[in-house]
Order: structure tokens, then C-alpha cells, then sequence
């Protein structure tokens, strides 16, 4: 695949699936720069595995909610290579609750995170991107913010917002030459998924039209794609990558 541009940053990217995504740029000849908010071991991990494949990347601590971390973090991150091209924004938590036992601090620190997180860092690179014409944003939504999830309203609502937000700044930024697609994983193997017996990870898979687990390299491909100039005619989608789950 090939690339206009050489610089990308990918929020979250200590581990999971931001892990794998930061991997395969780099495997691509992108200089990754992977953003951690507290793993900094995992994000030191991650970047020597990249370096010991010859690959180039740095770590950049800043936490994505705060606005005025991110526009820090990004000015550094121009003032040493001159340009953002590609953006992905992976950061996300969750925090699990059914409506009448959530708090409202366990839903705004979802939502803030999750979608306000996004709405910073876009924001701020959108600046340098239309200065550049040039770029592409890809955001990590989810298979629940497209079908909700019992449990998740946070999460779901946060996800669903992403995709809002998504096709919103593709109708934006496209006159200018930046793309924005939103990809939405279905279930895929994490720590989480791991921990699970076989009867549990049964009941996940009996809904999948593929009977197994998408995987983080999965979904690092197909963000891999969306950034490249083989997809350079494809703005303000959300893309399934869920092995059938939602058909």
C-alpha cells in the first residue's frame, strides 16, 4: 500500500488493539508516534519492538480529555516533524453499568474520554491539516454504537457519537483534501476476552457469522488501508470489521 504522507499518530496506543495499529504503521514505513496516558511500560515495550524491526516511532504521554494536554502534545509533535498527516483515534475505556446503578461520573468519564477525546484531537490537528491539504483522521468506534449493548450506555452513546462526528467532519474537511472513516470492531481477542472459558467465549462466537474473535491485526489492516492512497476515494465511512456479527 502506499502512503502520501509519513507521520501518524495513534492515540491509546500502549496496548490493544492501538498497540497493533502503531505495529503495522511502522511495519508500513510511518513514523508512529504512540500516545499513553498512564502505561508508560507498555508504551516503552511497544516502541522497542518497533525500533528492533527498524521501524520508527517515539512515545508521547498526554491524556486525551484534557484539550490543553493534546494541544501541547501536538505542537511538540510539529515542531519536530513540520506536519500530522494521519491521525487515529483509538484512546477508549469503559466502565460497565445498567442504567439505574450508573453514576453519572461513570458516564461522563466514558463519554469524555471516548468522544470528547476525539473531538480534541481532531480539532486540534484539523488546523494543521487544512494548512497542509492534506490528511486522514480515522476514529475506533464500535459495533455498540451502531446496535447498543445492554449494560453500556455510556459506552454505546460515546460510540454512537463518534460516528456522528465522523461523517460531520468527512462533509467538512473533504474540500480540503482530508479524509475522515470510522472503523467499528465487533468482538475482538483482548486481555479481557482471554480470561474468558470456553463455554463464555462459545456464546460470543455462536453470534458471529465466522465462529471466531476478530483479532487486533485485524483490525490494524484495515486501519492500515483506510490511511492509504488505495482508499484515497473513501471519506465519512463507518466500517464493519466484525466477522459477520452484525448481518
Amino acid at each position: 500500500m502506499g502512503y502520501k504522507g509519513d507521520v501518524v499518530v495513534v492515540t491509546g496506543a500502549s496496548k490493544g488493539i492501538g498497540a497493533f495499529i502503531a505495529i503495522e504503521l511502522a511495519k508500513k514505513g510511518l513514523s508512529a508516534i504512540i500516545n499513553y496516558n498512564s502505561s508508560e511500560g507498555k508504551a516503552i515495550a511497544i516502541s522497542e519492538s518497533i525500533k528492533k524491526e527498524q521501524g520508527k516511532c517515539e512515545i508521547k504521554k498526554f491524556d486525551v480529555s484534557n484539550y490543553a494536554e493534546v494541544e501541547k502534545a501536538f505542537e511538540e509533535i510539529i515542531d519536530k516533524y513540520k506536519k500530522i498527516d494521519y491521525l487515529v483515534n483509538n484512546a477508549g475505556i469503559v466502565s460497565d453499568n445498567l442504567i439505574i446503578k450508573m453514576k453519572e461520573d461513570e458516564f461522563d468519564k466514558v463519554v469524555r474520554l471516548n468522544l470528547y477525546g476525539t473531538f480534541n484531537c481532531s480539532k486540534i490537528v484539523a488546523k494543521y491539516m487544512l494548512k497542509q491539504r492534506f490528511g486522514v483522521i480515522v476514529n475506533i468506534s464500535s459495533i455498540v454504537g451502531l446496535f447498543g449493548n445492554a449494560g453500556q450506555s455510556n459506552y454505546a452513546a460515546s460510540k454512537a457519537g463518534i460516528i456522528g462526528f465522523t461523517k460531520s467532519l468527512a462533509k467538512e474537511l473533504g474540500s480540503r483534501n482530508i479524509r475522515v472513516n470510522a472503523v467499528a470492531p465487533g468482538f475482538i481477542e483482548t486481555d479481557m476476552t482471554n480470561g474468558l472459558n470456553i463455554i463464555q467465549k462459545k456464546f460470543l462466537t455462536d453470534k458471529i457469522a465466522l465462529r471466531r474473535l476478530g483479532s487486533g491485526q485485524d483490525v490494524a489492516n484495515l486501519v492500515a488501508f483506510l490511511l492509504s492512497e488505495e482508499a484515497s476515494y473513501i471519506t465519512g465511512e463507518v466500517i464493519n470489521i466484525d466477522g459477520g456479527l452484525s448481518i
